[in-house]
């Protein structure tokens, strides 16, 4: 690094000697937390090889329990300097969701993300509602704040499932007679590996997953409760792929609205007009 000092000799001297990153302790300048001085080790990332638990226990509805998807790296950060507080963590969003319980020749239900839908958005944050943009702040996330002597080992670890409850009966009737037949879901993520200066909010990715998970259920509604509803197409999931390239995290994966409130419930009958039974948040 060239640096351009208008010292006495001596000083300019004692520069040279002492300071090959471009700083003396004398002058106010930092080193800069950069990609190339991260360490990213053992990333792992996978969905538990088991199939998803329908569960009939409820005669207003249907529960059904998919595998975890879980990630987990370890990190290693260079010093971080006076003045600097660092976040390394998980952010995740979704970028793309099909989400339809089928009640007989009715109509359907659907869980639906309006702008990711219309295309005026690429992702929609998967963040818990609070720790934005991170998944979560437990196990999710480390702090570093500086100064800080050594530089520091850490992992971060996450994991996601679904687990909704689907109604038996047509959800805008009043009757409660099972009619759902079928249920079918399509979701993919993106989950990002980032240190983030919180002060500054500039962002390193240090890795990054895309995953997705199905599901597909025949319901028989004439069945007893117990009885009626039966896993159908691929047992096991796909597992996540470790891209060997960072992608860029889109604005709308970062903050508000994360996919749990700017998600709607819609009824699209067979015939008729789509009605809104649950907005957004």
């Amino acid at each position: 690094m060239l640096v351009r000092c208008h010292l006495l000799p001596c000083l300019l001297l004692a520069l040279l000697v002492t300071c090959t990153m471009g700083c003396i302790q004398s002058i106010a300048c930092k080193p800069r937390i950069r990609r190339e001085n991260i360490v990213v080790y053992e990333v792992s990332a996978s969905i538990d090889q088991c199939p998803t638990i329908i569960e009939e226990n409820s005669p207003i509805v249907l529960r059904y329990k998919t595998p975890y998807f879980r990630a987990s790296a370890g990190v290693v950060m260079p010093p971080v300097p006076r003045n600097e507080t660092w976040v390394v963590g998980w952010i995740q969003a979704c970028t793309q969701m099909e989400f339809y319980n089928t009640y007989a020749d009715i109509g359907m239900s659907s869980w639906e993300l309006p702008e990711l839908r219309e295309g005026r958005v690429k992702a929609i944050s998967d963040s818990d509602g609070v720790s934005y943009p991170w998944y979560g702040n437990t196990t999710e996330t480390v702090t570093l704040t500086g100064p800080t002597s050594k530089p520091s080992r850490l992992t971060v670890s996450m994991n996601d499932n679904f687990y909704p409850s689907v109604t038996w009966a047509v959800p805008i009737s009043n009757s409660n007679t099972p009619m759902l037949t079928h249920i079918t879901r399509d979701q993919s993520f993106i989950t990002w590996l980032v240190a983030m200066n919180s002060i500054t909010k500039e962002r390193i990715v240090l890795q990054t997953v895309r995953w997705r998970m199905r599901v597909d259920i025949a319901v028989d509604p004439d069945m007893p409760l117990g009885s009626r509803a039966t896993l159908v197409g691929r047992p096991y999931q796909e597992q996540p792929h470790i891209l060997n390239y960072q992608e860029p995290i889109p604005p709308n994966a970062l903050g508000r609205p994360n996919a749990n409130d700017a998600q709607v419930l819609m009824w699209r009958p067979r015939r008729g007009t789509p009605l809104v039974v649950i907005p957004p948040k």
